[in-house]
């Protein structure tokens, strides 16, 4: 059985940063795996360990600077990953939904998965569609917002037996057939560390870098409906005023605050 599970590198910003021709300047960047897919990883390993010759795959989207993150999910238990970048991209600064399902659905005909995994959304764009689209591309059955998943029925029945969120706390439990692709919840499970053997490892595992030509993609492909124009920080209405002192001295100054502010009398 073979397991794709895609995977992405999200920015996380410092708390002190700063926005130069509509981009929050590099400097202020550090870049990790999205929480989302992190989930989906150790559902992918949690299936190798499960089975019999079960191989996991990851596969992202990204520049080289990302197979730093991408070697996290091999030193988790991936057995090797694919990075797809290409001249095209360059320019794109927000792929949109479309382009995302495209370019992966590309990977996923080459792969011929069993199963893939995707997180239910990303940490930057929270777009939450990439998984399902990705199933229409390539004509597998999907579940989306998975929150349980039966190993065993997986590997042995070929039927992904799931658990799912819906709106307003009700939850469905479905059947869908293999090759299926499911979006993985937060709290499905607990990701493991990262282990000093297995970041070892993941050095000596393979990441496969393929272009738009070796996956016979146009690049076309790369064209975004979505172009990001401008980005700033919002105008705070009110600062946050922060009390010091015991309990005692707290309690006065908020007393005289709320005097100040009309709140109370006297």
């Amino acid at each position: 059985m073979k397991v794709l599970v895609t995977v992405k590198e999200v920015a996380e910003v410092e708390e002190d940063f700063e926005i130069s021709n509509g981009e929050i300047e590099e400097t202020y960047l550090d870049y990790d795996l999205n929480e989302w897919d992190d989930y989906a990883v150790e559902e992918g390993v949690q299936l190798q360990e499960a089975g019999d010759d079960v191989e996991v795959v990851a596969v992202t989207i990204g520049p080289e600077r990302s197979e730093e993150t991408i070697r996290m999910a091999l030193a988790k238990g991936a057995d090797r990953a694919v990075r797809v970048w290409d001249d095209a991209l360059e320019d794109t600064n927000l792929l949109d939904v479309e382009a995302k399902a495209d370019i992966l659905a590309a990977v996923v005909e080459e792969e011929d998965p069993d199963i893939v995994l995707s997180g239910v959304q990303a940490a930057d764009d929270a777009f939450g569609g990439t998984g399902v689209a990705l199933a229409e591309e390539v004509g597998f059955e999907w579940a989306a917002v998975v929150n349980a998943l039966d190993t065993e029925a997986v590997l042995d029945e070929g039927v992904a037996s799931v658990r799912r969120e819906l709106e307003g706390g009700v939850e469905e439990l479905t059947d869908v057939e293999l090759p299926a692709v499911l979006t993985i919840q937060t709290g499905i499970n607990e990701p493991r560390y990262a282990s000093l053997r297995g970041i070892r490892q993941a050095q000596s595992k393979e990441i496969a870098p393929k272009a738009f030509d070796d996956l016979g993609l146009d690049a076309s492909v790369a064209d975004s409906a979505l172009e990001l124009t401008d980005m700033y920080e919002p105008e705070s209405e009110s600062d946050a005023q922060f009390i010091e002192g015991d309990a005692s001295e707290q309690a006065t100054q908020l007393a005289d605050v709320l005097r100040e502010k009309g709140v109370v009398d006297g």
